[in-house]
């Protein structure tokens, strides 16, 4: 218990160092006052997602042990199927992170670079309504869905739709980021001490592409 608290005090003691690092202007304080409110409650978002994925598992396991014994968990199948839309959604966020999502770019890659950019700013534009749309009628959902209940559990049927406008949040929060190039306001120890020093799968393939493209002047030179 000891150690729990001294970490919690740590971390609320780190708070205004990390917020105002030194250097940073008045705008640039309230810019990393956000994101860090924001990267928190990532972070605690990402745990809950392994916690949920950790549930999903066990209850998937139990039915198929129980069946074994001709035994069935009526609500199993209820509770993974909520389990697994929560985990969708925060995974849309996580891929809007990291940058893992789907992209095709055999003519991307053939544009100019300043048609490039445009490119990738109206796409990131294009995320941002996603992600409102998510926030939108995630709610609506949500909202419309606590009316009803589900069979098995008798939980509210909205509670499957919650992480609908929590991941769109997140969807237009890194999109954002990228758009207006501040995510060197982020605060990624407060994730994982060492998640700075990864790359996303995006900035690999745009490393190998500079490198290729350097390659190849050096050639013709």
């Amino acid at each position: 218990m000891a150690s729990i608290s001294e970490k919690i005090k740590g971390f609320f003691s780190s708070i205004p160092g990390e917020i105002c690092k030194p250097g940073y202007k008045a705008w640039e304080k309230a810019i990393s006052a956000v994101t860090f409110v924001f990267d928190c409650i990532y972070r605690v978002l990402l745990e809950f997602s392994k916690i949920v994925l950790l549930f999903i598992v066990i209850i998937v396991s139990a039915q198929v042990f129980c069946r074994f014994f001709k035994h069935s968990i009526m609500w199993s199948e209820e509770v993974a199927l909520l389990l697994m839309v929560w985990t969708a959604f925060i995974a849309l966020a996580i891929g809007v992170e990291k940058g893992l999502h789907i992209a095709i770019t055999i003519f991307y890659n053939m544009f100019p670079k300043k048609l490039q950019w445009v490119i990738s700013k109206l796409i990131l534009l294009s995320t941002i309504f996603f992600g409102f749309i998510l926030i939108y009628y995630g709610a609506k959902v949500s909202a419309n869905g606590m009316k009803n209940m589900l069979p098995a559990t008798q939980w509210p049927n909205g509670i499957k739709f919650l992480m609908m406008p929590v991941g769109g949040v997140f969807v237009c929060y890194f999109a954002v980021l990228d758009l207006f190039g501040l995510g060197k306001y982020r605060h990624l120890d407060i994730e994982d001490g060492n998640r700075g020093e990864d790359k996303t799968d995006q900035q690999i393939l745009e490393e190998a592409q500079q490198n290729k493209n350097a390659a190849s002047e050096t050639t013709e030179e």
